[in-house]
């Protein structure tokens, strides 16, 4: 599965645009936010997404869970959004 990550500075209609993609292609993708600003930004493209989505029949479902991540040799833990078609 894809990995998308998000920071408090990514546009959410970019990342929105790189979800429909990899939705488009691959049929699933994992987007992952370490902090809240990023998190904020990571929902609002789900959601962004989900309009870019739905004119072409295709709904979207978003699957919260936490991970662990290396950042600068320490780890964080990141929120993971599963997105994927119902």
């Amino acid at each position: 599965m894809e990995i998308l990550k998000v920071s408090a500075k990514s546009i959410p209609n970019s990342v929105a645009g790189a979800i429909a993609g990899v939705i488009r292609e691959k049929g699933s993708v994992e987007v992952q936010a370490v902090g809240a600003g990023a998190s904020n930004q990571a929902v609002k493209a789900v959601a962004i997404a989900r309009g870019y989505l739905a004119p072409s029949g295709i709904d979207l479902v978003c699957v919260p869970a936490f991970a662990n991540v290396l950042i600068d040799s320490e780890e964080r833990t990141a929120i993971k959004l599963i997105v994927e078609p119902r």
